[in-house]
């Protein structure tokens, strides 16, 4: 059994420099923390995985596809495999829980 606490995640994230921390990865699902300071410019390109996001804190707004809005603490957005997709105009420093499915290829 794998078993991980938020906050031990969040710790080793932020001293691991990185924007992506994946924390688990099995053949069918892979999962990860996202975090992205306020201001900051969301880089990343559409995937070939199905993605779920958590957000654990902060607030931005994400677009998927032609469609935006508003997340925070507690939002849970579904991105179907190949649909572009970015968080904008973060408010606070965003941190969120990822779930790819299947795992995310790299």
């Amino acid at each position: 059994m794998d078993s991980f606490q938020l906050q031990a995640l969040l710790t080793h994230a932020e001293s691991s420099g990185k924007a992506y921390l994946e924390f688990l990865r099995v053949p069918d699902l892979s999962l990860g923390l996202y975090q992205l300071k306020t201001g900051a410019v969301d880089p990343q390109q559409p995937h070939d995985q199905d993605e779920v996001y958590f957000v654990v804190a902060g607030k931005a707004e994400i677009e998927v596809g032609e469609e935006s809005q508003k997340v925070e603490h507690g939002s849970i957005v579904y991105v179907p495999a190949r649909v572009p997709h970015r968080f904008l105009n973060i408010y606070e420093d965003l941190k969120v829980l990822v779930f790819f499915a299947p795992e995310e290829s790299n």
